[in-house]
């Protein structure tokens, strides 16, 4: 009987947790769940693309400072023109 009883309990749990991820997987499925899951992709790549950006806006900005600073001084910038894989 106690046996019984343990096998009983084994599979309530085991069904319990079988209708636990199907009841996720149906929620990831459904319309709110796919907008969710769109919702948070955007985000994401909205973030990196700002930080993308922000990197793009620093470099330019520290190229443009050495560009100025040599004009300053009088040297020529045509090196400085060129990409630095060319270098």
């Amino acid at each position: 009987m106690v046996k019984r009883l343990l096998w009983l309990a084994a599979g309530v749990a085991v069904g319990v947790i079988v209708v636990r991820k199907l009841a996720r997987g149906a929620d990831a499925l459904s319309p709110a769940g796919i907008g969710e899951r769109l919702r948070n992709t955007a985000v994401t790549a909205g973030s990196g693309v700002r930080s993308f950006m922000s990197d793009v806006g620093e470099g330019m900005h520290e190229k443009e400072a050495e560009l100025h600073e040599a004009i300053a001084a009088g040297e020529p910038v045509g090196e400085l023109l060129e990409d630095d894989d060319d270098r």
